[in-house]
């Protein structure tokens, strides 16, 4: 992200991915099938949500420059882009 983003625009950002994170974990849920690990891997990458939202609040600028441009890659990864 060159432009200069706000708070609200990266927790916009972690929301997204967090979204994705939570809709593919109910998802894998109902399937029935047994995958630990893809659970697993889904809640880690929630939690990782979780922990960058919170860690943004006492971030410099430069740390949230770093988990915007973090979070505007995966989202982009994830919408396939």
């Amino acid at each position: 992200m060159s432009e200069p983003v706000t708070p609200e625009d990266i927790e916009q950002l972690i929301d997204e991915v967090s979204a994705f994170y939570t809709e593919q974990i109910v998802a894998v849920r109902r399937a029935g099938t047994s995958d630990p690990e893809r659970l697993e891997v889904l809640k880690q990458g929630l939690a990782a949500c979780v922990a960058d939202r919170q860690a943004l609040h006492d971030a410099s600028a430069k740390e949230a420059a770093e988990i915007a441009a973090r979070y505007a890659a995966r989202a982009r990864e994830l919408r396939g882009e």
